[in-house]
């Protein structure tokens, strides 16, 4: 059967398609208008099937890159489909990503298994694996089908005590409103500094909020007016995902981040998502807060590359070295800023 691939121009057609295929929310209209407002570009397209009944759809973004590589083709947590036909809509996808947009190669993060079957079909599309990762694939998703107390259980001792005791101080757990992102940001920034990583200007988590609306819930814990903790996330009708999080000293010293996450993770089941993927585990301390809300950890498939040109062996040994330098040059700009706050 001839699988026909077309572009889609109509929000809430795409959102309802994503979601029906149980989409991820990095899948979402909303997370694809703000990469393309942010130097990308981006090509939202429907499968389907000799019948006419879409089967399957991607969001591909696509980022411009120096002569001769054209441009890399890139589908965060993404296809989504049919249930046993995601790896024919993933090949119909790849062969009209080499078409319509000469890329070097098409990257994909799929939201599926290390150990699944598609993952293991991967390969017979003629996808290799890569290192240069950008959503990590070994993480923590919550399973919100099981109760609150179920959830509870799982954790570690010091979580459930530490969720009582930031849930005693005279904090206030609430949504953010978009007025207050502002007050989140300073925090986010102060998180940078201390941590030493670099972040996007205000612009860009503006954009995120507008852009993803109702999708993009931001928490936040009070103290009085004064946000001391925030957690941002996007949602799906599917699947809730953590995108940025920080606290103040006095955050970390009332524990402000255990009964917020904890807020937010209830908020999600209330809503009547069915998973809460924590992005991303690592081996520093944010990761062993993160493992501290269950006894389980979750690896998803990973980043897989799809040669579309004869320049992807050049590209893969470019790609790395490229990202270093930008890495370096981050740190360099965020140490900067830092002093010039003091």
């Amino acid at each position: 059967m001839t699988l026909r691939v077309t572009p889609c121009s109509e929000t809430a057609s795409w959102n309802e398609t994503v979601n029906r295929f149980r989409g991820h929310p990095q899948q979402l209209w909303g997370w694809g208008k703000t990469k393309a407002e942010h130097g990308w570009s981006v090509d939202r397209v429907l499968v389907s099937d000799d019948a006419g009944t879409v089967v399957g759809c991607a969001q591909v973004l696509l980022r411009a890159l120096p002569f001769p590589f054209r441009a890399l083709a890139y589908i965060p947590r993404g296809p989504q489909g049919e249930p046993g036909r995601e790896l024919e809509v993933l090949d119909a996808v790849s062969d009209y990503v080499k078409t319509a947009h000469s890329a070097v190669a098409l990257s994909i993060e799929p939201d599926w298994d290390e150990d699944g079957k598609l993952s293991a079909g991967l390969p017979g599309l003629g996808f290799r694996r890569s290192e240069n990762t950008i959503l990590i694939g070994r993480t923590l998703i919550l399973d919100l089908q099981r109760s609150l107390d179920d959830l509870s259980g799982d954790m570690s001792k010091k979580h459930r005590q530490y969720i009582r005791k930031s849930g005693r101080e005279d904090l206030v757990y609430r949504r953010v409103e978009r007025a207050e992102i502002a007050k989140c940001l300073a925090v986010y920034k102060l998180t940078a500094q201390r941590a030493n990583f670099g972040i996007h200007e205000d612009a860009y988590y503006l954009d995120i909020f507008d852009n993803l609306g109702e999708d993009s819930p931001v928490y936040a814990a009070f103290s009085g007016e004064d946000v001391v903790a925030f957690l941002w996330l996007s949602a799906s009708d599917y699947t809730a995902f953590e995108l940025y999080g920080g606290m103040t000293e006095e955050g970390e010293r009332l524990r402000a981040n255990y009964a917020l996450k904890w807020h937010a993770i209830s908020d999600m089941k209330e809503r009547g998502i069915t998973r809460y993927d924590f992005n991303g585990l690592l081996n520093d301390g944010v990761s062993k807060f993160k493992m501290g809300w269950a006894k389980h950890e979750d690896l998803l498939t990973g980043t897989w590359d799809k040669p579309l040109s004869p320049l992807y062996p050049l590209f893969a040994t470019a790609l790395p070295l490229a990202k270093t330098g930008m890495r370096k040059a981050r740190a360099v700009v965020a140490g900067l800023k830092g002093r010039l706050r003091r």
